[in-house]
């Protein structure tokens, strides 16, 4: 086992990504080949966190801002993918360790597609709408093929899938 070496009290990276829903299909898209981390794998669209995303704008309370892990989804959908998305849901959470040792916290969506055409951003090159057998066919990041069946059991039954230890 890599040992990993970390600082107690060092922060996480906040990354939230979305699978996006449509007519029963889920939308995937290829890694430009240039991009650091993943490059040429498949993925669902997704960012980081930033202290911008919220601290400009007005607090909802007196001392916080609601729905700010759904705004920053709703904006990389629309960065990445030129689609508009509407009932947020929730499906997982993970961490990982970068290749830089840094740590991050994924927090993973879903979101139906509003009307419109996807136009992939210049770090995507390809796109497919998959449903979930078809995703196999697809060379994913560790972890998306778990979410995508997540979600097809969570929309097909009502019922959630937990990912257990084992």
């Amino acid at each position: 086992m890599d040992e990993i070496k970390y600082d107690k009290n060092q922060a996480h990276y906040i990354v939230v990504t979305g699978i996006v829903v449509k007519d029963g299909k889920y939308l995937i898209a290829k890694r430009a080949e240039w991009e650091p981390a993943f490059p040429g794998k498949w993925t669902v669209p997704g960012g980081k966190l930033k202290v911008l995303d919220y601290a400009l704008r007005k607090k909802d309370t007196e001392e916080h801002w609601y729905n700010v892990v759904e705004e920053v989804l709703a904006r990389e959908i629309k960065e990445e993918t030129d689609l508009d998305i509407q009932n947020i849901g929730y499906i997982t959470s993970m961490v990982y360790t970068r290749s830089d040792g840094i740590p991050c916290l994924i927090i993973s969506l879903y979101a139906e597609a509003k009307e419109g055409e996807v136009k992939l951003a210049k770090a995507l090159t390809e796109l497919a709408w998959v449903n979930l057998e078809e995703a196999k066919n697809y060379d994913l990041i560790a972890g998306i093929y778990e979410e995508l069946e997540m979600l097809d059991i969570y929309l097909r039954t009502g019922k959630r899938k937990v990912w257990a230890k084992s």
